[in-house]
């Protein structure tokens, strides 16, 4: 198959919706062979004949991120199925029901930091020593605007996390580029995608309205996968035209996990 990314090999998380099904897509539709992962194994195996249809070659493997075991076997399959990986799209993510430092709990604060950032350190190094034996390699993380902009609206274990992992894409570009190793951090600000659902106070039809699209993420994946070796995005920070007012997340997200106090509705 043609394509810029044609003979390359893609693995992407968080790729059974959202923006890592379109980022499969979009690089499919350049030619790469594409191996997918996710907690769901039906949206996953929907999203392979999706992939199939466009007639690239296709697998997906349930996997739960956030345990490094399972991240380290996920780089680990990829390879010994597609026998290679070129590029390493970070997509999985999510965020906490409870934000506020005040509130937030241990079991929700490690399991927002495993998913956005242990497991990302975990896949990535189990897929580097391939790169490194071919001399190439594409490493694309989806952070968040909350990792440089910090507050209630992600939260505080969320902007921990990312603003982590930006540090960490940073190190191992610093790392490896020499041995032609590339690693690009995105930060997106509001995207209508189903991890709003988890916010303190789920936006309504009228605020998803204001925000970028999971395509929009997408696209800006897509442009550093296809770049020549020769050049790297280290850095995208991307947000909506138009802000939105706030104040009233803020003020859910200030509040929730309080003793007696109720979300409004």
């Amino acid at each position: 198959m043609s394509g810029r990314l044609a003979g390359k090999v893609a693995l992407v998380t968080g790729a059974g919706t959202g923006i890592g099904r379109l980022a499969a897509l979009m690089m499919a539709a350049e030619g790469a062979a594409i191996a997918i992962a996710g907690r769901r194994k039906e949206p996953l195996d929907a999203v392979v004949k999706e992939l199939e249809k466009t007639g690239v070659r296709a697998a997906a493997r349930a996997c739960d991120v956030s345990k490094q075991a399972e991240a380290r076997a996920l780089g680990a399959w990829a390879e010994e199925t597609f026998g290679r990986v070129d590029i390493l799209v970070n997509n999985a993510g999510h965020s906490s029901k409870v934000r506020a430092v005040r509130w937030v709990g241990d079991e929700d604060w490690n399991s927002v930091i495993n998913v956005n950032l242990n497991g990302v350190y975990a896949l990535t190094q189990a897929v580097i020593p391939g790169m490194l034996k071919r001399g190439e390699g594409n490493i694309i993380t989806v952070s968040s605007v909350a990792g440089i902009r910090p507050g209630l609206l992600g939260g505080s274990p969320y902007g921990a996390a990312k603003a982590g992992v930006r540090n960490f894409m940073g190190s191992v570009l610093g790392e490896f580029r020499q041995q032609g190793i590339r690693a690009t951090t995105i930060l997106p600000g509001e995207v209508d995608t189903p991890i709003l659902d988890r916010r303190p106070l789920p936006p309504d039809a009228k605020a998803r309205s204001t925000m970028m699209m999971a395509e929009d993420v997408a696209a800006a994946i897509l442009l550093c996968a296809t770049l020549p070796p020769r050049a790297v995005v280290e850095e995208i920070v991307m947000t909506a035209t138009h802000q939105r007012d706030v104040s009233q997340d803020l003020e859910v997200a200030r509040r929730l996990g309080e003793p007696g106090y109720t979300p409004p509705r």
